[in-house]
């Protein structure tokens, strides 16, 4: 698994080959068995391919979504709020489960968050989602991961990048005191 982290990193540009289907069954499979809190499993998923429709979620906010328009394959990850009150939570580990498997499965992938972002006509980004794969209304809309062959070669973050300082021993902010 470490691996697999290590190599991982966002892919915005993809082959113009189609991901095969049994790969996408291997995603959704991957997703199917993410951890979810009490088992709830609030999740859904729509499989995008059809290029027309890729294109309408790439429009889906102002910055950060427009690669969609290039990648064969996107996965939007939903839910019922009513199900589960951390479904933002399960979501997000859905989304990053079916990330991870990519990266062993050959593919490139790469995160456009919805949740909470404004749509270039004043609405929300989550209201025209919803309208382009026909969500209900009591639906909420997590993100779309965008998935392909990498068209871009990206190394994995070296090990010295790492945020180590972010890292903090028994206490925040650094080395506590001994008990007495």
């Amino acid at each position: 698994m470490l691996d697999i982290l290590r190599k991982r990193r966002s892919i915005r540009q993809f082959e113009a080959r189609p991901v095969e289907q049994e790969t996408i069954e291997l995603l959704i499979e991957a997703a199917l068995r993410a951890p979810s809190s009490r088992g709830l499993c609030p999740w859904e998923f729509v499989v995008v391919t059809d290029p027309q429709r890729l294109k309408a979620l790439s429009r889906a906010k102002p910055h950060g979504a427009e690669f969609l328009a290039r990648a064969p394959l996107a996965i939007v990850v939903a839910a019922d709020p009513e199900r589960c009150d951390v479904w933002v939570e399960d979501c997000a580990i859905a989304a990053i489960v079916m990330q991870l498997t990519a990266v062993s499965l050959g593919l490139g992938s790469c995160w456009a968050q919805i949740r909470l972002r404004p749509h270039g006509d004043g609405g929300s980004a989550e209201a025209y989602v919803r309208e382009i794969v026909a969500l209900p209304e009591r639906m909420a809309v997590d993100c779309i991961i965008g998935f392909g062959y990498p068209q871009e070669k990206k190394a994995g973050h070296a090990h010295k990048s790492l945020p180590f300082a972010k890292v903090h021993r028994e206490i925040f902010g650094g080395k506590p005191a001994v008990p007495t």
